[in-house]
């Protein structure tokens, strides 16, 4: 057993850490949503609020995921492949979204978002046949974060409600994010 080996976390340290870290990203990037969204859309337009939101949810989530990462990927070449993915993930769901609109676009944007991290993760590890896996897992974990958050905001319809979405969806993505990034070295070594 390398060193490297004993340094990547056990798939639920992983799990756990990936979902804790991620869901306050999100309930900090969720927050801007809940207090800021009128304000971001009048000044930096639609595409502008999206591209500040993938903004922080690389800069923030890099830095707290990439703490699951050792050898070559550690800090901070991990920015570049978390960057790659989540910005992946993010051009998915919203063409999906603004293509399809309503739950149909979200659960299409949820799907490709998801193949399209998880090949970026599997690829970038070197674990291309991974790839269905990796996508597997994210597609239920971020469905499931997204479209309870997404109920629990509806229900609530306040900034409690947003803030409350933003927590759930990072839970549950993070924790699927961590899964891959453990399972990514793990078949790896």
């Amino acid at each position: 057993m390398t060193n490297t080996t004993k340094s990547v976390p056990s798939l639920t340290e992983a799990i756990i850490k990936g979902g804790v870290g991620f869901a306050a990203v999100s309930l900090l990037v969720f927050a801007t949503v809940a207090f800021a969204e009128r304000w971001m859309y009048l000044h930096l337009g639609p595409v502008g609020a999206y591209l500040t939101w993938i903004a922080l949810f690389i800069l923030l989530g890099g830095g707290v995921l990439g703490s699951l990462v050792v050898g070559r990927w550690r800090l901070p070449k991990f920015y570049l492949l978390f960057g790659l993915a989540f910005f992946a993930y993010a051009v998915g769901w919203v063409a999906a979204y603004f293509t399809l609109h309503g739950t149909i676009g979200e659960w299409v944007g949820s799907l490709a978002g998801s193949i399209l991290m998880g090949a970026v993760f599997a690829n970038g590890f070197g674990v291309t046949r991974a790839t269905p896996k990796f996508a597997a897992i994210l597609f239920v974990t971020n469905s499931l974060g997204y479209f309870v958050g997404s109920q629990l905001f509806y229900y609530l319809r306040s900034p409690t409600g947003m803030l409350l979405f933003g927590v759930v969806y990072g839970l549950c993505l993070g924790a699927g994010i961590g899964a891959v990034l453990q399972l990514s070295q793990f078949q790896r070594n």
